[in-house]
């Protein structure tokens, strides 16, 4: 124990002797996290709905523009817009604005929209009515009137709007507009039926649908918002970007002779293996911890959400454990087969940028393309996000997150276990 301690102080002291790599490995990290977290933001909202403000151009005044207006301002992810400046906006200026981006969409409701609509319903229901006669006259006909032509409601989309966005929009004010058709309906055949017919029509839907979680109850969110992707994602790419440090360390002390002067004294390889294990999974750990404290105190002051931890700090830091251990392996393995720092720094920077990009750290792995998505099954770095997804997305335990550790400890121990048998292959030749 005591050889180990002394081991991991000595990776500790050449460690922070180096400025640069104390900037690479803890300050670059968290400027990452800031800068790429408010550029994805808003790419996350379109994509999950953030909020959006609506410009309505309301040429009909009346019940359904009523109805229209309520909906809107129901929902907290749209904004209603009716003036501007202190002025009602006019089609053509809600078009403009829609066609420069300003806005992402714009509602306008023709004239006589509410009246014609009853108007239509009514001479429907006469005919219907005439085509049954309750008092036995047979002389009662509906009563000839021209009809009315269709109404539309023209919905202005900017140009650069999400597709899932415009159908969303679609489907909910086609949804509306259809509970209100048939509300008109039944009122209208109430009156003709006449008021003393105790009946009551109201517009609550017979067949609608809940979502429902794995408890039972209505189900959260499962896709990860901008916060929630970039905290995980660049924390363990801070974690596995030890890679670079780790592997020029070793290469360095294999230039050194320090490895020499390790053969020929009463301390093992194993030892010397272990006390940069142990070191660097401590510096994944505050890697960690800093990430957390960015996501959870200084991301309120920069407009983004906090970052939400709740109950599961403990699984998390287990995770990030794990993720360390994998990312130790591999700088290992790279420091072991590289001859000069110069072929173990691009190279273990290069890989860490892959398996980032492959693993679904810039872009979340479910807008990749399908071949893509299968691909991210081999980063390490896909593991630990999609363990991290478990927990927080999807209320995840230990058993829940046991594969993705369990990949990950295999990870170590195949990196670990080739480093070693290349390591003695290469000093008895």
């Amino acid at each position: 124990m005591f050889k180990l301690r002394r081991s991991v102080q000595k990776e500790l002291l050449l460690l922070f002797r180096d400025v640069g790599g104390i900037v690479i490995l803890f300050v670059m990290p968290l400027i990452l996290l800031l800068a790429v977290t408010m550029v994805q933001k808003g790419s996350f909202d379109s994509i999950l709905g953030g909020k959006v403000s609506v410009l309505l151009v309301d040429h009909d005044r009346e019940s359904i523009s009523q109805r229209i207006q309520e909906y809107f301002r129901a929902d907290e992810n749209l904004e209603l817009l009716m003036e501007l400046d202190g002025k009602p906006i006019s089609e053509e200026l809600a078009q403009e604005l829609v066609r420069q981006g300003t806005y992402q969409l714009a509602v306008i409701l023709p004239e006589h929209l509410s009246r014609d609509l009853n108007t239509h319903v009514q001479q429907n229901v006469d005919k219907i009515m005439s085509e049954f006669d309750f008092s036995g006259d047979t002389t009662l006909v509906a009563t000839e009137t021209k009809p009315i032509e269709p109404k539309e409601i023209k919905l202005y989309f900017d140009p650069a709007a999400h597709a899932s966005f415009k159908t969303a929009i679609k489907m909910s004010i086609d949804k509306l507009v259809s509970n209100i058709e048939s509300k008109t309906i039944y009122s209208t055949f109430q009156e003709e039926l006449g008021e003393d017919m105790d009946i009551e029509l109201g517009e609550q839907q017979f067949i609608s649908y809940k979502e429902v979680g794995r408890d039972g109850e209505h189900a959260e969110e499962s896709l990860p918002d901008a916060v929630q992707h970039n905290v995980p994602a660049w924390t363990l790419f801070a974690i596995f970007f030890i890679v670079v440090p780790l592997s020029i360390n070793i290469v360095k002390e294999k230039a050194q002779g320090t490895m020499l002067r390790i053969e020929t004294s009463p301390t093992s390889y194993a030892l010397f293996l272990m006390g940069k294990t142990v070191t660097y999974l401590l510096i994944s750990l505050i890697q960690f911890y800093l990430m957390l404290l960015v996501g959870i105190f200084v991301f309120p002051y920069i407009g983004l959400h906090s970052f939400q931890v709740g109950n599961s700090f403990g699984l998390l830091s287990v995770i990030a454990l794990f993720s360390g251990l994998a990312a130790v392996g591999l700088g290992i393995l790279i420091g072991t087969i590289a001859s000069t720092q110069e072929q173990s720094a691009p190279f273990g920077a290069t890989l860490t940028v892959v398996l980032a990009a492959v693993g679904g750290v810039w872009v979340p792995v479910f807008i990749m393309p399908p071949v893509m998505q299968q691909l991210s099954a081999l980063s390490p770095m896909n593991w630990g996000l999609g363990a991290f997804y478990k927990v927080l997305l999807r209320g995840g335990g230990l058993v829940d997150i046991l594969p993705e550790i369990i990949l990950l400890i295999l990870c170590f121990l195949l990196t670990l276990t080739v480093a070693i048998l290349y390591d003695k292959k290469k000093r008895t030749v």
